[in-house]
Formats: C-alpha cells, structure tokens, sequence
C-alpha cells in the first residue's frame, strides 16, 4: 500500500498567496451593480446624445431656438420641425446601425455565456460601450460629423451591446434565484436600473444646463470603465462550473433555434412564441415612445430645457422603483398575470396622457401614470425563463436580447418616421397609437391565463 501523502502534497502544488487574494476578490461582487453602473451611463447618454443631435443639427440649418435653456418659439416654425425631422432620422440611422450586428453578436454570445460563465459576455458587452462612448466624446469635443456616432454604435453592437449586458444580467439572477422568488428578483434588478437611470438623468439634465455636453460624457466614461473592471475582477460568477468553449461557431446559434425547434418536458413552444411577442410589442411601445419624449419635450407648445428634460427622464425610471413596491404588493393577491395586466392598463393610461399633453403639468401628470406601468416586463421575463432548463439560460435571454434588438429597431423605425410625418394634424399620435398596440399583450397575456390554467411553465427544471 502506498504511504499516505502529506497534507500540504494532497491539496495540490502550492498556490501564490497573490491567487487566493485574486480568487476572494473576483467572488463576492452582485450582478445588480454591473448594471446599475452600465445603466447610469446609458441613461446619461441616451436623452444627451438626442439633445446634442437637436442642437448641433438646428446649428447647422439655422433654427435659433436651439438653446439648451430651452425657449424655444411659441408658434410652430418651419425650421424647427426640419431640425425634429433631421434629429428623427439621424437617430433612426445610428439605431440601425447597429441593429444588424448586435442581432447576430447577442445570439452568438448568449450560448455562449452558459458554457463559458457569464463574466466574459459582461466584461466584452462593458467594453463595447466604453468604445461608443470614447467615440461620442471625439465627436462632440472636436465638433466631428454626427455620422461618426453610427461607427460608435457599430463597435459597441460587435462586442454585444446593451442588450447583451442586460440579458446576461437576467440570466445570472435566472441562475441563482427560485422559481418561486424568479418574479420579484428580475423585479428588483429592473429597480436597480431604475435608480441608476433617475439619478443619471437629474444629473445630466442639470449639467447640461451648466456646462454643456462634453463632461456628462466623461462622466459616463469612467462609469464604464469602473463597470468593466468590475466585472472582469469582482463579479460573481452565477453559472456552477465555466468550461471551455469556442465562441466562433454556429452550434450557439442551434442551441438558440432548438429552444423553439425542440420539444421536452415541461417546455411549451407555444407559450414561448406568445410571451416572445407580448414582451415585442411592449418593448416596441417602451422604446419608440421614449425615442420620440425628448423630442416632443424640446418643441413647442412644452418648449422644455435640458432640466425639465432631466427631470422627466427621471420621472420615466422612476417606474422600475415604483414597480418593486407594486409587484410586491399586488403578488399577495393577484397571480403574476393579472399583475401584468394592470400594469398594462396603467400604460395605456399614461400614453393616452401624453398624447394629449400642451402643457408641463399634465405631461408629468402622464409621467406620474407611467410609473406604475413597468412591472409587465420582469413579469413575462420569470414566465419565459420557468420555461426553459437552467443550462439554457443564456440561450433563452440572448434570444429575449434579439427581441429586444427587433423592437429597438421597429420602435426606431416606426416612431422616428411617424412623429414627423404626423406633426401637421397630431403631435401626440404615436403616443395614441401606442396606448392601442398595447392591447394586444394585455389581450395575449389574459388569454393565457384564463384559457390554459395549466400552463407548462409551471413545470421547472430546477
């Protein structure tokens, strides 16, 4: 028989004390932060890159109401709706832009998320946005032309994008949380972006007001940088046991197309493709009305300053905080469904406001609608991943980050083209239209509930 090996031979080689430091460090950090961070950023920017277009394009064709005071003329003026008809467009061509590769880079790198860990997709989709970021900075303190924020937009979208970093932030709560405990944690995840994103956009709003838009971006900056070594060296990695894995192939993009091509128990395809398309069309109205919002405050009759702008922005996020307490409340007796459908009704409510709206009073009367409308998201997000194995996670979030990715552009492509083309009868009619689009995923969402009780989601993996 073999001597018994000594202690210190049969724990291994010995280790460096700098790699038990280095293994500590990287193991305690949450994925509320890296997206609390990432979100500030994006909230800071998206609202400042609208108004920089507003003003620097209203430069350029001669409209002096560009002043980020606000003020501006009391009638409508055929230069300004040429100045929201060129920002409109430009926005269309910087969201495009990048649509087409974060759709293909989302699918590849969510599979791939679920063999290799979560911290490499977090670590590159930070980085690409560190890359737009540095770009708009160029662009804005050299006065370079606003086409350069369409490659900005590209290299962030190669790397993963937004989305990517939003739906590997799910998907990492999808890993450690209960189904049971599933709702109310991508609830709080979505308070946390709504926190980050209320606090960037009083900040923003007020800064540009004082000193223009250069350092709001610098500010953004260091806040991604700060995400990015995050979660390169603190973040906690969800997924049990990372292995290997080659990120260039096409077998990341059949786990994608198996979620819905492969039958397994407890999986409804049917109830994936239904809750895939409520989650579209609200996202699409989520997105294309706050596309437009910026727009719609800077003209007339509101003729809103970049504060009134920061404060309304800040009322927007101010959704996701309100919308914890009222899922909280309402789940002690209502099902997750009926939860979403009466934040639905609150949405129609809100966008039926705005559409209306000729003075600040009631479009903050619309905001304060607006704020109990959020809780369907995180609500059909726990639904879509019961319904799926653990080891599919990623898969399943990288295909909500292309719907997401769809209904960014969709939104893009119909608001941005439909709020110039209905200024002469209706300035408020995407916001109508919106509150009626909504009616789909409340009707899709009802449906489900009360025609199949014995849902397949409520078969788990876990």
């Amino acid at each position: 028989m073999d001597a018994p090996r000594p202690k210190e031979l049969a724990a291994g080689p010995p280790k460096h004390p700098a790699w038990g430091w280095a293994r500590a460090w990287r193991g305690w950090g949450p994925v509320e932060l890296v997206l609390f961070l990432a979100n500030f950023a994006v909230a800071l920017q998206r609202p400042l890159t609208t108004q920089y277009l507003w003003h620097r394009l209203g430069e350029e064709v001669g409209y002096n109401g560009t002043s980020r005071e606000g003020g501006c003329n009391d009638t409508v003026d055929p230069k300004q709706q040429e100045v929201e008809t060129l920002t409109s467009h430009w926005s269309l061509y910087i969201d495009l832009s990048g649509f087409f590769v974060g759709l293909f880079s989302a699918t590849l790198l969510g599979p791939w998320s679920d063999r290799v860990g979560r911290r490499p997709l977090l670590v590159l989709a930070s980085f690409g946005l560190v890359l737009q970021v540095i770009v708009s900075i160029l662009v804005v303190s050299l006065d370079l032309h606003v086409g350069f924020l369409v490659l900005g937009r590209l290299l962030c979208a190669f790397l993963g994008d937004y989305s990517s970093l939003l739906g590997t932030g799910f998907a990492s709560v999808a890993d450690v949380s209960t189904p049971r405990s599933r709702t109310l944690r991508m609830a709080l995840l979505e308070a946390c972006l709504g926190i980050s994103g209320m606090l960037a956009s009083i900040a923003g709003g007020q800064w540009i007001k004082a000193q223009g838009y250069i350092n709001p971006f610098w500010l953004s900056l260091a806040m991604l940088i700060t995400t990015t070594l995050y979660c390169a060296f603190v973040f906690r990695e969800s997924v049990p046991d990372p292995q290997k894995a080659s990120l260039f192939t096409l077998r990341h993009y059949r786990l994608v197309f198996q979620l819905f091509a492969t039958p397994s128990p407890g999986k409804s395809r049917k109830h994936l493709a239904l809750y895939l398309l409520a989650l579209f069309l609200v996202l699409t109205i989520h997105y294309g009305t706050w596309d437009i919002a910026v727009l719609y405050e800077l003209s007339w009759p509101l003729c809103w300053g970049s504060d009134l702008i920061g404060y309304g922005s800040a009322a927007q996020h101010l959704s996701y905080i309100v919308g914890l307490v009222q899922l909280w409340v309402l789940q002690l007796c209502l099902k997750d469904s009926w939860v979403a459908e009466v934040s639905l009704t609150f949405n129609i409510a809100g966008l039926v406001v705005f559409s209306l709206a000729k003075t600040t009073a009631l479009m903050f009367t619309g905001y304060g609608i607006l704020s109990f409308s959020l809780v369907v998201t995180p609500v059909i997000r726990a639904k879509l991943s019961r319904l799926v194995n653990k080891t599919e996670q990623g898969a399943l979030f990288s295909a909500i980050a292309c719907v997401s990715g769809v209904s960014m552009l969709a939104a893009t492509g119909i608001f941005n083209s439909l709020y110039p083309a209905t200024l002469n009868f209706m300035k408020g009619f995407p916001f109508l239209l919106g509150a009626f689009v909504l009616l789909i995923p409340a009707i899709l969402i009802g449906a489900l509930e009360i025609f199949d009780p014995r849902p397949e989601y409520q078969q788990t993996f876990h």
